[in-house]
């Protein structure tokens, strides 16, 4: 009798599994905007959230569509004009939506955005094509002292965390390099790739993800990435420099906050993931977990942080 008492305890356990994911699937499909281009790293952690969540809730698509422009600004700018349905979600980043409005070029204020999950965090990197005479850091730092403002750099948008990388490689190792903003990651790629800039400032995962067609040079991180082993980290050269962008999802501010709860606990779950854990530390992604519960104390920290950073590196000051 025991055995049957179990053995029925396990079916009701089995059967209540995928319930109690069902419960956190959306009726709808889920529009999934992106602020950047298709082929940078907003899209490929787009692209994997959308297998792991088909897994999840196999009646249910997610239609990713894109409105590029302004470093992201140009979609943020207009997110609160979508609908509030509870299925309607925006990509955004961090430091991008602090600096932008302080800069002041674009037409929204990061009060405006509503975060409901932060999902990763990626180092920034430099890298330099594999066709560059540069094989090492030390390379890259005489040549560019050699030819002040000589050396293009690209990055993924104006005031994003590519520009404020760049800002600080030039005043941490008194150098002069010139920064050429691309409307994403996906852009910046084909001219890095072909050799037509001399560099990026950009992140582990661009790295990791062209690693036979670029070559990193220093990274962000407190300690060398497993999948970078030979590439030194910029506190190994002598600046404390930990750093990078998160990305995250954030809902139109009409949202009720039953759905932003909802889909914040719905990120939360692809986050915890197997599959998606495998993808994120394949494409070189740091996963984090920060929800709705945590949200406004740690919008408060990072928009304390960013803005006394922007302010350090000048971004915003008209010259």
């Amino acid at each position: 009798m025991q055995m049957i008492r179990s053995a029925a305890c396990l079916a009701v356990l089995a059967l209540a599994a995928p319930f109690a994911f069902a419960q956190a699937c959306p009726d709808r499909n889920v529009n999934y905007w992106q602020a950047f281009p298709p082929g940078g790293e907003s899209d490929l952690s787009a692209r994997h959230q959308q297998v792991v969540l088909k897994k999840k809730c196999p009646a249910i698509d997610t239609i990713i569509q894109y409105k590029a422009g302004a470093g992201g600004g140009l979609l943020w700018a207009q997110m609160n004009q979508l609908p509030g349905d509870g299925v309607t979600v925006v990509g955004v980043n961090l430091p991008h939506i602090v600096f932008q409005p302080i800069e002041g070029e674009v037409q929204y204020k990061t009060q405006d955005i509503t975060p409901v999950f932060w999902f990763h965090f990626t180092p920034d990197a430099l890298v330099v094509p594999e066709a560059s005479p540069h094989k090492t850091f030390k390379d890259f730092i005489d040549a560019a002292k050699k030819s002040p403002g000589k050396m293009n750099l690209g990055g993924s948008g104006l005031n994003s965390a590519n520009h404020a990388s760049h800002e600080r490689l030039d005043a941490a190792f008194g150098i002069k390099t010139t920064y050429i903003p691309y409307k994403g990651t996906g852009d910046m790629s084909l001219a890095v790739v072909g050799n037509q800039i001399d560099g990026a400032v950009t992140y582990t995962a661009f790295a990791i993800n062209n690693k036979t067609k670029v070559r990193a040079l220093a990274v962000a991180m407190e300690k060398r990435h497993p999948l970078l082993p030979d590439v030194p980290t910029f506190r190994e050269l002598g600046v404390d420099w930990v750093d990078g962008a998160y990305r995250g999802v954030g809902v139109p501010k009409s949202t009720p906050p039953e759905a932003r709860k909802r889909l914040s606990d719905l990120w939360a779950q692809l986050n915890s993931d197997p599959e998606m854990k495998e993808l994120a530390a394949k494409s070189g992604f740091e996963l984090v977990n920060v929800g709705v519960d945590q949200m406004d104390g740690f919008m408060k920290d990072k928009t304390k942080l960013y803005t006394e950073g922007a302010q350090r590196l000048g971004l915003g000051v008209k010259k």
